[in-house]
């Protein structure tokens, strides 16, 4: 047994390793720091320090894993599938330091979906994410189809290609013909998003969402940095919808905890396609990044939103808790 002496004291005889080992542990793979900090900190000899980390991976107490960010976890995605009755659930190592690569991750999942599933003449309906520039980028071929875009244009920040860009690039990869929605996702007052419901290409557009094989949906958080609806709203209306239950968003429709709609002013301002549409697709491949997506993707579940999910790990974690 180590008797250890510490700034203001000693560790006394008895006392137990295992604990000390853990703090050694934390503080060398979990702080970074180093042996020579350590066992300065802890009264230890830098060799003591050396030992007790050597015997805690002996133990089985840490074990080192190798990340490969990108790679399918099938154990955990089958965790999530049984717990939420998912008949499809696909888990991806999130990259350790950049979410935009994991969202890319996830987009390269969902190219490889579409070209599972995709059969001629289907009609494919895509809600933009930050995920579906890459899916757009990592398709190689799809059979002849119709791509339709779900919801109005958004322009994200950064260079990202935009929802109508996204669109046609899937389009593109059909042979196919894509149907644009020239109209922004959500507009100041109903009058003018009836009367933008009411173009004819909008119009058409929009109807095309009763026939989808293949709803592409994103799931958001109902706060800043996880939904484009909420970065877009002022505070009054931010505030008003999370007052009414808002818990997350998907394709510009609100939806509380338990995956009913929120229905405000909002609902009647925003260009798209409408839930009703969403749920009727035959196969609503769903994606979300991130565990504060937890409570907004359980919504989505329930409101009849997901038949395929796509996620990242540290989301899958918190979904596959009870």
């Amino acid at each position: 047994m180590v008797t250890a002496k510490r700034p203001g004291g000693t560790v006394p005889e008895g006392a137990d390793e295992t604990a000390l080992m853990l703090t050694i542990a934390r503080r060398y793979y979990r702080e970074d720091q180093s042996k020579v900090d350590i066992a300065r900190e802890l009264g230890l000899s830098r060799f003591q320090v050396a030992r007790l980390l050597q015997e805690a991976r002996r133990s089985g107490l840490v074990r080192i894993e190798i990340g490969s960010p990108g790679h399918v976890d099938e154990e955990l995605s089958t965790r999530v599938a049984e717990r939420w009755g998912l008949s499809r659930v696909i888990v991806v190592e999130a990259h350790p330091s950049s979410p935009q690569a994991t969202f890319d991750f996830i987009g390269a999942a969902v190219a490889a979906e579409l070209e599972r599933l995709v059969t001629e003449d289907a009609v494919i309906g895509l809600a933009w994410s930050r995920a579906a520039p890459a899916m757009a980028r990592e398709l190689r071929r799809l059979p002849p189809c119709t791509v339709v875009q779900l919801s109005g244009a958004i322009y994200p920040p950064g260079g990202l290609p935009g929802s109508v860009e996204v669109t046609r690039e899937v389009a593109a990869a059909a042979g196919g013909t894509a149907h644009i929605l020239y109209a922004p996702l959500v507009v100041p007052d109903a009058e003018t998003a009836d009367g933008l419901r009411r173009q004819p290409e909008i119009a058409a557009a929009l109807g095309r969402g009763d026939r989808l094989d293949v709803a592409v949906l994103s799931v958001g958080a109902w706060q800043s940095g996880s939904s484009a609806v909420y970065d877009l709203l002022p505070d009054a209306d931010r505030r008003a919808l999370r007052d009414h239950g808002a818990v997350g968003e998907i394709s510009g429709r609100v939806l509380d905890a338990e995956g009913a709609a929120v229905i405000t002013d909002l609902d009647r301002r925003v260009v798209g396609a409408t839930l009703d549409q969403l749920r009727a697709a035959a196969v609503r491949l769903t994606t979300g990044s991130g565990a504060e997506r937890r409570d907004a993707i359980v919504a989505a579940v329930r409101a009849g939103l997901v038949s395929t999910l796509v996620i990242d790990d540290a989301l899958a974690h918190v979904l596959s808790e009870d």
